[in-house]
């Protein structure tokens, strides 16, 4: 570790001590400990009284609002807490305030400004029914009976989790394993149009590059947690496991071959909140889970609704134009359900960072866009071309609609459940510009050369359904989800210039389809043991993956004859479309497999201040991933009222995905070649069990495997001062990854032999590398009041991260028997893995509300980071040049919002307020096109400032 991360760690850590050596406040609200309950579903009224009695706790309700509202059953050994929670799901109930022994509970429509009847469940229960009090206004209640508005002083109800622990429901703070807890409000307060750029502004160990890489990598909204691929944590909507999407980050910088869920086709207005567990949990949940979990909880049970339109453009070039519309409902099904709808369209416009080429002055320069004038001049239409020739080095155009729903119905103890969602997706992939002297460019056909165009139509389709009650006091529950991701991929302003000027201009490339069906059974159960409780959770789930690859039209990937003269030189163009080469019928294909898993998850609380955990889990394969077992082990133990320590131990997998194993695609992008040459190489990713693939080396993919280690502890030092620091260290196993870029005539004579082009290069999927990732995490929280007139709440989050690799896999006989040139993983590979993501991420946080106006404000600084390229020998001496190095930046985020009324906000902000840039280097510019002086994996992208306003009506 650098001697600055060092000293800012350990300057975090004294901090940290000076305020747990304050005296610490009295805590106003006595903290209950876990105890048994039983409670049928019934009218809210009748279950408040019950509940009063078996927890112990005086609650307050708006009685004229729940006369038609149910409570669920709730059965078994949890915290107070967690029983009214699980009571109150769907209801459109929510805890208001709590404080002094007792919770208020509030319709989430209500305007607490209107007196509304309340009644008191109490504790002096008469014959099992709560005394009942007069209703009075809620506004005249001033007596020690109710709660106090929350403030400085008023203890904040826990934010209670369902992740990562099964069973019980804990609050943050009491989890044994670090877990963050983000809003609806603290998302829409970015201004990011997406989930997944929201993340990455408020989780210190998630990183989202602005673009990953080309072709259908620019597509994919990826992000990863804790320096490992996207696809090494697993996404769960509701706690059910989320569907991969079809395409594949083949040809990218970082997370390389990787095949996550897409999280941008969950509708952003469907969140209510998002729970982001911060460690291994293989063992618990199943496959990918390496890195953590990130559960997405929808709204439910709401009453009413809202809308929001927002819209907003880069400052720079004013381009990157973004429009959002969001609507949300929520409604009652009868007298025991509630249903809510989710809608969000998006608009993406383009944005370009690129400058134009220098002019042609030299004969034959590299910038000279036309073929010389009788091989002897200069070609006249040099000096009026447009020398902007590069349209795309920025945000690509997209169009979406996401729309959502979540549903229940309590049937006499049985509640049924549904939630789905319904994604269509349109992207505009504009490739480089050809020019009019690149081969592809007939002259015939485009004189002025040309920008061939990939166009991706997606639909994505996710739709659950499940059942769960109570028998004999375990808590069942019955589900299934099925999933899917098809893209379909068509060409456009492109050709097959091998075909000549007959060539058709769009082209349908070909259709991707990945499908997921799960069926589980989830089970828990609370004893008491030993004078305290013990959680027994278990389960079986069935999973049903198919991938499938489907051929494109002829024209798509023919290989012509054609060829023409130019200044008495015979030009014979590469076959396939430019930017749109089509899937073969050799490609397509299709596969499945089935996947049948068992876990126990045991939770034991043998005192109020200890929690023990372990969990494991088996996994059978039926196709080459085989059986794997899997465990994890962890604790919590609170050495006083404001200082806890917690740790885990856990072993974790993730199967090969089955586009790893046969995915198939030729794309074009730029590579350094040894000899300095910056070529645009037509790439082909190879099936691991074709024979081409096999003649360089492939093997069988095999599952990569974890080891897990983290520890931590939470300090609560002062009233409403919350500090968590863990660290961690995850060790990855035959980590699955994509060669190098094997090119030059030994591969081409290879793939001749195998019946393919010898205008391609070639890579595949391989268990490549062992990697090693330390890191530790530390996020702060802090709610405090500014006199009378304003309350602030701060977040403060800082991560280091990691990751070596610790094993190459030997270069395999076939790559050996080409040359020394020749290497399974290279060194450009390896930086993307290790030093091409800023090593450290410090963001602070600050939400301000001042009467009818908030103030957020965001200040996060990225990391410097490298971008190491494969050795230039030039003129026999061997450099890395080709290099690059970017510095530390800072950037900030501020929102101010109004509300014009009660039910109407506005607001404006800016993200990267000061417009800051990423570093210019010169290493990667490619002067030919203009373009690539910017890093793309920076997390903070490289297009400058970008500012919003946004309108947001309830109903």
């Amino acid at each position: 570790m650098k001697r600055g991360n060092r000293s800012l760690i350990i300057a975090a850590m004294l901090v940290s001590t000076a305020i747990v050596a304050e005296p610490v406040a009295a805590r106003a609200t006595t903290k209950v400990s876990a105890r048994a309950f039983d409670i049928p579903a019934q009218p809210v009224a009748s279950a408040m009284s019950i509940y009063a009695r078996q927890s112990g706790v005086q609650i307050l309700f708006p009685y004229d609002r729940v006369r038609n509202m149910r409570t669920h059953t709730i059965s078994g050994i949890m915290t107070p807490d967690a029983a009214l929670s699980q009571m109150i799901e769907g209801t459109g109930l929510k805890v208001a305030r709590s404080g002094n022994g007792v919770v208020a509970l509030a319709a989430t429509n209500s305007d607490t400004s209107m007196a509304t009847a309340i009644r008191k469940a109490s504790l002096d229960v008469e014959n099992g029914r709560a005394a009942a009090l007069a209703p009075a206004p809620l506004a005249a209640q001033a007596s020690g009976e109710q709660p106090e508005a929350a403030d400085a002083t008023t203890d904040e109800p826990e934010t209670v989790i369902v992740t990562g622990s099964r069973g019980i429901q804990r609050s943050v703070a009491k989890s044994p394993t670090p877990i963050d807890v983000i809003s609806a409000t603290e998302l829409e307060k970015t201004g990011k149009p997406g989930v997944l750029a929201a993340l990455n502004s408020l989780v210190p160990s998630f990183n989202v590059p602005t673009r990953a890489g080309g072709g259908t990598s620019t597509v994919i909204s990826t992000g990863g947690l804790r320096g490992l691929n996207p696809d090494q944590t697993l996404i769960l909507v509701n706690g059910k496991r989320r569907h991969k999407t079809s395409l594949i980050n083949a040809v990218s910088s970082l997370y390389n071959g990787s095949v996550p869920a897409d999280l941008d086709m969950i509708p952003t207005s469907a969140v209510d909140h998002i729970e982001v567990l911060r460690d291994g949990a293989a063992a618990q949940y199943g496959s990918d889970a390496i890195a953590g979990v990130i559960n997405i909880i929808l709204k439910h049970g709401t009453s009413g609704g809202s809308a929001s339109f927002t819209a907003g453009q880069n400052m720079d070039r004013s381009d990157g134009e973004n429009y959002l519309a969001q609507l949300s409902y929520g409604m009652k099904l009868g007298e025991a359900g509630f249903a809510d709808v989710f809608v969000n369209l998006k608009k993406q416009q383009a944005s370009n960072r690129a400058v134009p080429i220098a002019g042609c002055t030299t004969l034959g320069g590299s910038t000279c866009l036309y073929y010389r004038a009788g091989d002897t001049a200069i070609d006249p239409r040099e000096a009026s071309a447009e020398r902007l020739v590069t349209k795309n080095y920025g945000a690509f155009p997209t169009r979406q609609m996401n729309l959502g729903y979540n549903a229940g119905y309590d049937i006499g103890g049985v509640q049924v459940y549904s939630f789905g969602t319904y994604s269509q997706r349109n992207s505009q992939l504009d490739f480089t510009f050809r020019y009019p002297n690149n081969a592809a460019s007939l002259p015939n056909v485009y004189p002025d050369g040309f920008r061939p165009r990939l166009n991706i139509s997606e639909e994505d389709l996710e739709f659950a359904l499940g059942v769960k009650g109570t028998l004999s006091g375990w808590n069942w529950d019955i589900s299934s989800t099925y999933g899917s991701n098809r893209a379909g991929q068509y060409g456009s302003k492109t050709l097959n210039a091998s075909l000549g000027p007959t060539s058709p201009h769009d082209v349908y490339v070909g259709t991707l389809k990945s499908t997921e069906w799960v069926n589980s059974l989830d089970i828990t159960k609370g004893y008491a043991v030993g004078g305290g409780n013990l959680q027994v959770s278990a389960g079986l789930q069935h999973r049903l993956e198919t991938y499938a690859v489907m051929a494109g039209e002829l024209a798509s990937y023919q290989a012509g004859t054609y060829t023409y003269v130019v200044n008495g030189r015979t030009i014979r163009p590469a076959p396939g479309a430019q930017a749109a080469a089509g899937f073969t019928p050799a490609d397509a294909g299709r596969k499945k497999r089935n996947n049948i898993a068992a876990y126990v998850d045991l939770a034991y609380d043998p005192t109020p201040t200890t929690t023990i955990g372990l969990a494991g889990r088996f996994e059978h394969y039926d196709d080459p991933s085989g059986d794997t077992a899997i465990g994890k082990a962890n604790f919590r133990q609170a050495i006083t009222p404001w200082l806890a320590l917690r740790g885990a131990v856990s072993s974790g997998f993730r199967a090969p995905a089955l586009a790893q194993q046969i995915y198939a695609s030729t794309t074009s992008q730029f590579r350094t070649l040894t000899d300095g040459t910056l070529n645009l190489l037509q790439i082909k990713t190879l099936p691991v069990g074709s024979p081409a693939a096999i003649a360089l080396g492939a093997t069988a993919l095999k599952p990569e495997t974890s080891t897990n280690f983290s520890a931590g502890f939470v300090l609560n030092p002062v009233h409403n001062l919350n500090v968590t620091v863990d660290g961690y260290q995850v060790s990855v196993k035959d980590r699955i990854a994509i060669t190098s870029t094997l090119t030059g005539r030994a591969v081409s004579a290879i793939l001749v032999a195998n019946g393919l082009s010898p205008d391609i290069s070639a890579q595949y999927y391989t268990n490549a590398i062992d990697t090693r990732t330390r890191g530790i995490d530390v996020v702060a929280t802090y709610r405090h009041k500014i006199a009378d007139f304003a309350t602030m709440s701060w977040n403060v989050g800082y991560n280091y991260n990691q990751t070596d690799i610790t094993h190459i896999k030997a270069n395999p006989s076939q790559l050996t028997a080409l040359g020394s040139n020749f290497v399974l993983f290279d060194r450009l590979s390896q930086s993307n893995l290790t030093t091409n993501l800023p090593r450290t991420k410090l963001f602070i946080g600050n939400l301000t509300n001042l009467g009818k106006f908030t103030i957020n404000t965001r200040v996060v600084r990225y990391g410097k980071f490298d971008g190491l390229a494969n050795a230039v020998t030039t003129g026999g001496v061997t450099s890395f040049s080709a290099d690059r190095h970017f510095g530390a930046k800072w950037i900030t985020d501020l929102e101010v919002g109004y509300d014009l009324t009660p039910k109407i906000n506005l607001a404006v902000g800016g993200n990267n307020l000061f417009n800051v840039y990423p570093d210019y280097t010169t290493a990667s510019f490619n002067a030919t096109l203009g373009s690539s002086q910017y890093p793309t994996t920076g997390g903070y992208g490289f297009t400058g400032g970008y500012y919003y306003g946004r309108v947001t009506v309830g109903f």
